[in-house]
């Protein structure tokens, strides 16, 4: 193998190695980056090696942030985290999914329908996966626990719903694409939304029809209510 390809599946085996240690991923890709670009240099000039990272092309990388920096487009990102972290520290998505566990109550499986739809709307909301699947599993996991819910599927219902957030519009992946491939915004959101709603229900029916054949997996709650309109 030559430098190159050794640089590749050394930068890979870092990242993952790095990635287990609790360092926030955004850190681990920028200093591994960073530490391998000086170490292919490095072995460019001390032990004639072919990499091709000189300082040319290092130089490449501050036109390159510049440019992202200058993009109209990516100003929405930081949009949707400021909403993420809005809709969990002002307390919203908690009391909206204790409204709609209420709703669901009675029906076996009703807190994992709970959790996919508050999943959609965090999706509609934020269009971060990483936001959705932390507040989804920080607010429901312990009902759920608490509930006799089986962990596969407790698990499982919060990790589908909350990467639902990467396709139901505004998704940041969707922006960034637009970005990159130069096409509009609106047409790859237009384009997302059905499938996005039609997993999120095809996720709703599974946990109904998995709940079913299996009611142990998915308990109804003992001081469950039915739900009345107001007098």
């Amino acid at each position: 193998m030559d430098a190159n390809e050794i640089m590749v599946i050394a930068m890979f085996l870092s990242f993952i190695a790095l990635l287990f240690t609790g360092i926030p991923v955004a850190w681990v890709l920028a200093g591994v980056g960073i530490i391998f670009a000086f170490i292919g240099q490095f072995a460019d000039v001390y032990l004639d090696t072919m990499t091709g990272l000189d300082y040319t092309t290092l130089g490449l990388v501050v036109n390159r942030l510049y440019k992202i920096m200058d993009n109209w487009i990516l100003v929405a990102l930081p949009m949707f985290i400021f909403m993420g972290i809005m809709l969990d520290k002002s307390g919203v998505a908690e009391e909206l999914m204790h409204s709609m566990q209420e709703l669901f109550g009675r029906v076996r499986g009703g807190l994992a329908v709970t959790v996919t739809a508050i999943g959609i709307i965090l999706a509609a909301s934020t269009g971060i996966i990483g936001a959705s699947v932390v507040l989804l599993a920080v607010m429901s996991l312990p009902s759920m626990t608490k509930q006799g819910y089986s962990m596969p599927l407790a698990l499982g219902t919060i990790a589908s719903a909350g990467t639902l957030g990467i396709l139901i519009p505004p998704s940041i992946m969707l922006v960034i694409m637009a970005d990159q491939l130069g096409l509009s915004v609106g047409d790859l959101f237009m384009g997302a939304v059905i499938p996005g709603l039609m997993l999120g229900a095809m996720y709703i029916v599974y946990i109904l029809v998995y709940a079913y054949i299996k009611p142990n997996a998915a308990p109804v709650p003992k001081d469950a209510k039915a739900v009345t309109w107001p007098v």
